[in-house]
Parts: C-alpha cells; structure tokens; sequence
C-alpha cells in the first residue's frame, strides 16, 4: 500500500531521532575510553623521541616513572597551577609566540632521578595542506637532538606524510639546534638524495615535498625560538 507523503517524513524523522540518540549514548559512553587512550598515545609520543617504544613496553609505568612535566612561559618561568597534559598545544601556536603555554617534558635517568637525561617539548604548525605537530627532544646538553616524532593531518600520501615515517624522523637524530648560543635549529633541504652528515644543522628532505619540508622547518625554528629562554634557566641550573 502506497504511503502518504507525511507518513516517510514522520518516519524518516523518527528514525534519525532514534539512531542520533543511539550515537549520542554511544559517544558518551565510551568518552572516558578514548580519552584514556588518546592520552596514552600522547604518552607513547613523548617517549618514543628518546626510546623504542613497542609492545613489551608499559607505556603508562615507564612515563609516570622517568617523565617529570610542567608549563614555563616564554620568559622560561614556570608557569604554576597548570599541567602539561592540559594544555592545547593547537590552541597556544594561534596566539603570538610570548603569550603561549609551553609544555615541557623531563625524561629522567632511571638510576637518579634527579638527572635529567633528556628534555622533549611539543612542536605544531602547518605543512603544505593543514596542520602538522609533534614532539623534540633535546639531549642534556640541550643542543643535540636525540629525536623527533612528526605527525600531520592531510599531507600527500608519499610525498609530504612521510615526515610521519621514521626513516625521514630518524634523520634529525644527532643534529645540533644551537650555534653557540644562537638559535639556528635543524632544516630540512630541498632535494633528496644528498649527503649532510657533516653539516649539524642540515638533513636530506623528501623529493616532491618541498613545501611540507618548509613547513617542518618553520615549525621547529618557531617553537624551538619559543623556548630559548626557558633553555637558557635550565643550562645556568643544571650547570651545562
């Protein structure tokens, strides 16, 4: 039997009602889950800049055990009552450079934790499409990169979004982001191919991806720049 046109929309009405209200539940439900885990991946992130990390791993464990975080601003002071973990690294790279919150994260040594064997910091802006982020760390020294994780959102499958792979990440390991006490960071160079083992300040960059490699670089020079001062407290404090 023909139905009247009122009949399907009432129908087709309810049926949205009934399966957005199901979705609705659904979201709220396992809100607490996806939380946790993007939180653990965030964890996962900071650790793999200065360690393998795979499923033998306690991600958790190993980061409540040997990472020690907190928020400095751009004059290196900290910042208190507000933890790393809350701040919208995204949100703070839309604000000009001195009025970010600046995430740090003290990895430790495991014999004394009063050592700091590494110090990773969050990096965020955007590549050729849209944004691209990440995680430095710096070894002791803070100069000598011990390693870089990049991510990206819409880069090109092959060109740009290999900066999420760890051949182009492992390239940055060992490279210097000072010059004396100038700033100079890490750029990646047009081309590909090309031997810059004996430069500290230079790595190969990824063919038909010029504009992505741009971006990376303005990226860490911009974030990097972010944190001098904060860098320059630590090495009169720990005697670097």
């Amino acid at each position: 039997m023909r139905q009247s046109n009122l009949y399907i929309l009432l129908y087709s009405a309810a049926i949205t009602v009934v399966c957005g209200g199901l979705l609705a539940l659904a979201s709220e439900g396992l809100r607490e889950r996806q939380q946790a885990n993007i939180e653990l991946e965030r964890k996962a992130n900071i650790l793999s800049t200065v360690m393998e990390v795979n499923e033998n791993i306690n991600v958790a464990e190993v980061y409540n055990r040997r990472v020690k975080s907190y928020v400095v601003d751009y004059n290196g002071n900290v910042v208190e009552g507000v933890e790393a973990a809350s701040v919208n690294v995204e949100a703070e790279y839309k604000k000009p450079a001195r009025d970010r919150l600046l995430p740090v994260y003290e990895f430790r040594s495991e014999s004394n934790p009063e050592k700091i064997e590494f110090v990773v910091i969050p990096v965020h802006g955007f590549g050729l499409w849209d944004k691209i982020w990440g995680y430095i760390a710096l070894q002791s020294d803070l100069n000598t990169v011990q390693g870089v994780v990049f991510q990206h959102k819409g880069e090109t499958p092959g060109l740009g979004a290999r900066i999420a792979s760890e051949e182009i990440q492992q390239r940055y390991k060992g490279k210097k982001v000072f010059e004396g006490n100038e700033l100079v960071s890490v750029t990646m160079m047009k081309g590909e191919g090309f031997d810059y083992a004996g430069d500290a300040h230079k790595v190969d960059g990824m063919s038909g991806a010029t504009l992505t490699g741009k971006g990376v670089n303005n990226m860490l020079k911009d974030y990097l720049s972010c944190y001098v001062n904060y860098f320059s407290k630590l090495k009169q404090q720990t005697g670097v």
